[in-house]
């Protein structure tokens, strides 16, 4: 054996099947990080009384700190520009406070005729369901006969018994000192404003030493990598900050709009309603309905019919959808960085853990989370359940569908990825990516022969579906590694070349089997061998593919090379079987002297697709390592004049 047969039996020798590890328990560590959740839960929930004044404080520096940047940035000091921006912060609370004041002052003197009307309404409508519900279940039979005569039992007895005028009782009860009346009044208002008084101070001492905080935090948490910590950090203000402004203008604008629209429908004290509506939408989902239900309590009282309060209701039901749907997405995208389902499960656990409070604290808490899951390894997890990203890569989601035998899913998956790519560029990335996961699980022992005939049945009903996908003129191939020289520098990639033209084969190459594609030796060389078939079926040729038993050495039918002008042979699992690679590419060069040959081999790395002694060995003409990059080389090769396609 001589140097080169040497070096590519070494390099290509299939080590033995591994086994695959069984599944353990859990270690220590993973107690111990349980141990910890619990601690953290139970700490939230016993300690919010500390914990939520200086949540909403720190939450409360992101929305000023903008403000502070800004004043920073012309030149005013510190001090200063905090005191501004808190000053703005009152001023606009204040503001607000006083109109929601005086609109509700204005509304007391009208409230017991507006009561009344709810009363009566609620009163006719259960005489109309009453008359309805008696309307069907009236006895037909007629009314049931009066019965009369002494009472037999003692219930009777005592209902039929004379009434007796009822004892007055009186209770009485001391006046109340000036000291208890002015407590009973001030308590309820005493811890509100307490819980303000802590958080706006400590807003204010986050927002001077914002840096010196900063600093701090890195010290503790992130010493030893002081990149990822600064990006996690700079990532969870930038987050927030937009977040909040661009919830903080959408909302605002909801509730100016509310308030214009229950004006004109004629509701009282429109302002009111339309402050409480864009406040409440900060609520994730229920904020929108807790917001138009006393518009439509107050529009059921003030118009004897249902023509306000259906307006009302119409008025809620436009501008809400429209909001979350429409501007919403066009200011700070679709997504905040949550799942849909996160949101959901963070308001309930917020609730349970802090109450309303918690409700309305659940959005910006949880994307706190996720966003430090994204830069902390320990706490990936929680980006992985919380965050809007896939959770699978597309090769994995694939693979996956692929194992489970369903390729409807896949299906799916393929016309979604296929609406900003070619069909050569999916088959090149996620299908064949797929095919290489199943046949390093078949190396080690995960996937036995069986189950990788499963994932060809599957990758071959999608490889069918697909047959009539278009890719609308365009094409996005890779640039293809040709025979003895590498890739050129400067090549382009698959998305490079997705706006050139399609080429097609030219005529003298669309006679059947002109072109055949010959499967390896391993399993799942039937799937990429169907995937490129097809892909060199869509171009024009004449395509005829075969399975690797047809051509073996002792195959009982031999195979008609008549008129084929170029042989395919694709390996994915070309491992320890270079001398059969060798021999087969003998036997090809006797049975079709006159056909070129080239070997797809899809491995990662493959050396013969680099190493020139190994291709001499192998024999054949052309080396690709990518499906797209064999369409081009049959194209190039289709091209060629007839006296340099016969040299």
């Amino acid at each position: 054996m001589d140097t080169a047969d040497r070096k590519l039996v070494n390099i290509t020798r299939r080590p033995a099947p591994a086994q695959v590890t069984p599944a353990q328990v859990p270690g220590m560590s993973g107690l111990l990080g349980l141990a910890v959740g619990v601690v953290v839960i139970a700490g939230l929930f016993f300690a919010k009384d500390v914990l939520i004044p200086i949540t909403l404080a720190i939450l409360l520096s992101f929305v000023l700190s903008p403000i502070v940047s800004l004043l920073r940035r012309w030149r005013a000091p510190k001090g200063l520009a905090v005191m501004v921006s808190v000053l703005v912060a009152l001023g606009i609370l204040g503001g607000i406070g006083t109109i929601v004041g005086m609109q509700a002052a204005s509304l007391a003197d009208d409230a017991p005729g507006y009561a009344r009307t709810i009363e009566n309404k609620i009163d006719n409508t259960k005489k109309f369901a009453a008359s309805r519900v008696a309307f069907f279940a009236q006895d037909r039979a007629g009314p049931a006969p009066a019965v009369t005569g002494p009472p037999r039992t003692n219930t009777e007895r005592i209902l039929a018994g004379r009434g007796r005028e009822p004892v007055p009782v009186r209770i009485a009860e001391t006046e109340p000192d000036a000291l208890s009346m002015a407590g009973s009044i001030l308590t309820p208002v005493l811890a509100p404003f307490e819980t303000f008084v802590i958080v706006l101070v400590v807003a204010i001492f986050i927002l001077m030493q914002k840096e010196d905080l900063r600093d701090r935090l890195i010290r503790v948490f992130g010493s030893s990598d002081l990149h990822r910590t600064t990006l996690a950090m700079d990532d969870a203000g930038v987050r927030l900050s937009k977040y909040f402004l661009s919830q903080l203008a959408v909302n605002a604008s909801f509730g100016t709009v509310i308030a214009i629209g229950l004006w004109a429908i004629g509701v009282p004290v429109p302002a009111l309603w339309g402050i409480l509506a864009g406040i409440l939408r900060f609520v994730p989902y229920i904020g929108a309905l807790l917001g138009a239900a006393l518009p439509l309590a107050l529009a059921a009282g003030v118009d004897p019919g249902w023509g306000m309060m259906i307006s009302v209701a119409v008025l809620f039901a436009v501008v809400e959808p429209l909001v979350g749907y429409v501007v919403e997405p066009l200011l700070y995208g679709h997504s905040t960085g949550l799942s849909p389902l996160s949101v959901v499960v963070a308001a309930v656990f917020w609730t349970w853990i802090w109450g309303p409070v918690g409700l309305v604290l659940s959005m910006p808490l949880t994307l706190c989370l996720v966003v430090l899951g994204r830069h902390v390894p320990a706490m990936e997890f929680i980006d992985i359940l919380l965050g809007d990203q896939p959770a699978l890569t597309p090769v994995e989601s694939f693979y996956q569908r692929m194992l489970a035998s369903d390729p409807e899913e896949a299906l799916e998956q393929a016309e979604a990825l296929l609406e900003d790519r070619s069909i050569t560029a999916y088959y090149d990335v996620v299908a064949l990516g797929g095919l290489k996961l199943a046949a390093e699980d078949t190396r080690r022992g995960a996937i036995d022969q069986d189950g990788a005939r499963r994932i060809v049945r599957s990758m071959l009903t999608v490889i069918d579906e697909l047959e009539t996908h278009v890719d609308n003129g365009a094409t996005a191939t890779a640039v293809p590694n040709r025979s003895l020289n590498p890739m050129p520098q400067g090549s382009r990639s698959i998305e490079e070349t997705a706006t050139d033209p399609m080429p097609v084969a030219p005529d003298d190459w669309r006679a059947e089997n002109t072109i055949m594609c010959i499967a390896g030796r391993g399993v799942l060389d039937d799937a990429v061998t169907a995937m490129m078939a097809q892909l060199l079926g869509n171009r024009g040729f004449g395509v005829r593919r075969i399975t690797h038993a047809a051509v073996s050495r002792d195959a009982s039918e031999r195979v008609d090379y008549t008129g084929t002008k170029l042989i395919c042979l694709s390996y994915l699992e070309i491992g320890g079987s270079p001398s059969h690679l060798r021999y087969l590419v003998r036997r090809l060069r006797r049975d079709a002297p006159g056909a070129q040959i080239m070997v797809g081999l899809w491995p990662e790395g493959e050396a013969a697709l680099t190493d020139e002694q190994i291709q001499r060995a192998l024999g054949a003409d052309i080396y690709v390592g990518t499906l797209g990059a064999a369409v081009e080389e049959a194209l190039a090769f289709a091209g060629r004049p007839v006296e340099q396609a016969a040299a």
